[in-house]
């Protein structure tokens, strides 16, 4: 949530930096230099040396009454004071800090640009480090080594990867730091293949990696899963020694190992560190969870409880959400008591959001909304873990509607939200009674204020919530407007249009997708099958169907077959439906069967129904529903004692249909 002083703190640096004139400060800070007198030069130093002293030992406020202290200050103290506030987490107080400076008149050096550009970076405020940036052009710092690391990292955690390396590219001097961002940077963008080049091109120029190098490279080959290079890299650091020297890069190969789904070679890397280690119990805790073997999770949990060490957010965020996947709500109970016990409940807002989602996915819908309103402090994760635990409860129309004006209170509060937010939202809005034109084009309106209109998932969400009003034309708007497409985005446009029976144009779509090279997937198909279906287009159905399997070769599933025999069966081909559901994976799938005798007795057609009924008699012989569709299809064609002896027996072997229910609401005037 941004505090009132943060925006007060922006519009003051956009003014320093844009409005006033950059090239009159460092004329006054040297002549400021200037006039300090031999016998205060001496006193700033002692005092510099004191405030630093403090600094380090993180006595803050001591620091800041020496500093208020002084009648003159030279440039070695202000940068003391903001390189402390920046290390202890105290942002905005650091850069006031600067603010003051610059109005007194004292010159920057390297060092101050780098600790406010640091600062900037630390707390999110990219846009005022450009702004400091720009001021550190204009002082002659463009190429400083120490400054430029600084704006690379601001560029690299801003998603602008390119515009990080050409300003890396540019510079005469790198030093280990700087080859350090870019790979950190590399690893974040998922530009593993720019990882290695970055690496070989270091090792030429003579930079020799530190461990925070190796723990990069490691990382990405986690995140892409690969797995040669990463054992390479493993041998390498073995061979170097640094395995037994750094337990960091220890830790990275057991995380390296787990992301790539080779648990034993994670636990032969854990077995090698010292159990003092608590980094690494809680990777082989979150290792486990995350791969849904439970009883190994709680193992590990269980033993680095017993050897004295403290479980972090990591390993709670892990385990509930394995508690979450399996709706195991007793298991959820005992680590949200261990996370009590901890004091993680209110320090974590990764916790609070785990606990709300994996009580959410429990159905303990009550729960949830106590632990969100019990937080001292509201979260965009814990907003978002609320929203799509209302979501799934989209049961009850109240509730559905309870997300969209969650959505609205983030936004009158000025909780900051991302593309979940929006997506959830939009979901909620497709999915409630009240769902109107209006609903979707303001949410569509903050979408694109806020820059997430390029998000796969929010302009998928779009897609979908238009099309769900009926307004396909502006789902088409939306997908022809995305600067790029990939299966997802295609398979929403599809299935917008397979929703409002036009399967036409859903076919042209699928040969424009294979055409620009993007490849189909399952669930592509099955939107595609769908606006065959209920555009009635079944000589295209049955092409599509078999270009699924001889063209791209993926298997149908029983989706695929049921939307096929329902399109055959609206269709009146019924025997092509029936030879189609021998061919099913799945033979003995009483809904599909169910379906096919509908189609019959629509089309009176005896000899398939008699057959689909006999199989339907076999495949649930103790479900009334079924006995009843049996009786009513032979009475429909005339065999009247057929239909009475199937009731007879119905009754003989008391099958009983559960009695309706409905819900009328009524709303007083009064």
């Amino acid at each position: 949530m941004k505090s009132k002083k943060i925006v007060n703190l922006s519009r003051a640096i956009t003014t320093f930096a844009w409005k006033n004139n950059p090239m009159t400060i460092p004329q006054t800070s040297l002549q400021l230099d200037t006039y300090i007198q031999p016998n205060e030069r001496d006193t700033i130093y002692s005092y510099n040396k004191e405030i630093d002293f403090q600094v380090k030992f993180g006595s803050l406020s001591h620091a800041h009454r020496l500093f208020d202290e002084m009648r003159v200050r030279d440039v070695v103290t202000w940068n003391t004071m903001i390189s402390g506030y920046n290390k202890r987490g105290f942002y905005e107080e650091a850069l006031l800090l600067y603010r003051d400076m610059v109005f007194e008149g004292c010159c920057e050096s390297s060092s101050t640009f780098s600790s406010v550009l640091s600062v900037c970076c630390n707390a999110g405020w990219y846009r005022q480090g450009l702004e400091i940036y720009s001021r550190a052009i204009v002082l002659g710092f463009s190429l400083n080594v120490y400054v430029c690391s600084a704006v690379i990292d601001i560029y690299m955690r801003m998603g602008l990867f390119d515009v990080g390396m050409r300003l890396f590219s540019g510079l005469h001097e790198r030093s280990l730091g700087v080859w350090n961002l870019v790979l950190r940077g590399c690893c974040d963008s998922g530009r593993i293949d720019e990882l290695f080049g970055v690496f070989g091109s270091m090792t030429k120029e003579g930079v020799k990696g530190n461990a925070l190098t190796f723990c990069y490279i490691i990382r990405g080959c986690g995140n892409e899963e690969f797995v040669e290079e990463g054992r390479q890299l493993h041998c390498y650091v073995v061979k170097n020694g640094w395995c037994e020297v750094n337990i960091f890069v220890m830790n990275a190969l057991v995380d390296f190992y787990s992301a790539c789904g080779y648990l034993n070679d994670a636990e032969k890397a854990f077995e090698v560190i010292l159990p003092e280690d608590v980094i690494s119990w809680n990777s082989m805790v979150s290792a486990y969870a995350n791969d849904g073997f439970s009883f190994e999770a709680f193992e590990h949990f269980s033993k680095m409880q017993f050897c004295g060490k403290k479980p972090s957010v990591r390993s709670f965020v892990g385990l509930l959400t394995l508690c979450r996947e399996e709706k195991n709500l007793i298991l959820g109970n005992q680590i949200h008591c261990s996370v009590i016990k901890t004091g993680s409940d209110f320090s974590s807002a990764y916790v609070q959001s785990a606990l709300i989602d994996m009580y959410g996915k429990c159905g303990e819908i009550e729960s949830s909304v106590s632990i969100f309103q019990g937080d001292p402090e509201i979260s965009l994760e814990s907003c978002n873990s609320m929203m799509t635990s209302l979501l799934q409860c989209n049961i009850v129309e109240d509730v559905v509607e309870d997300v969209v004006e969650f959505f609205a209170m983030m936004l009158s509060q000025g909780i900051r939200f991302d593309e979940v937010s929006v997506s959830t939202t939009l979901k909620a809005l497709s999915i409630s009674s009240c769902a109107s034109l209006m609903g979707c084009t303001m949410l569509h309106c903050c979408v694109i204020k806020s820059g997430f209109v390029s998000e796969s998932a929010v302009s998928c969400s779009l897609i979908d919530a238009y099309s769900r009003s009926g307004h396909v034309e502006h789902s088409h708007q939306i997908f022809i407007e995305l600067p790029s497409v990939n299966v997802i985005l295609f398979t929403s446009i599809i299935n917008a249009y397979a929703r409002n029976g036009m399967g036409m144009q859903g076919l042209e779509m699928l040969k424009e997708m294979t055409q620009k090279g993007v490849k189909p997937d399952k669930v592509t198909f099955l939107c595609v099958l769908n606006g065959c279906n209920h555009s009635g287009l079944v000589e295209e159905g049955k092409m599509v169907f078999d270009l699924m399997k001889t063209v791209h070769g993926i298997h149908p599933d029983q989706k695929h077959y049921s939307c096929m025999v329902d399109l055959f069966g609206r269709a009146g081909l019924l025997e092509d439906a029936e030879e189609l559901l021998k061919q099913a994976p799945i033979k003995d799938d009483s809904v599909l069967w169910s379906s096919l005798l509908r189609s019959c007795r629509i089309y009176r057609n005896e000899d398939v129904g008699r057959r689909v009924t006999n199989i339907l008699m076999d495949l649930e012989p103790e479900d009334p529903e079924i006995w009843l569709q049996a009786s009513n299809f032979y009475s429909e064609i005339g065999e009247f004692e057929t239909s009475s002896h199937i009731r007879e027996v119905a009754v003989a072997r008391k099958m009983r249909m559960d009695i309706g229910n409905s819900l009328i609401e009524m709303r007083s005037n009064l």
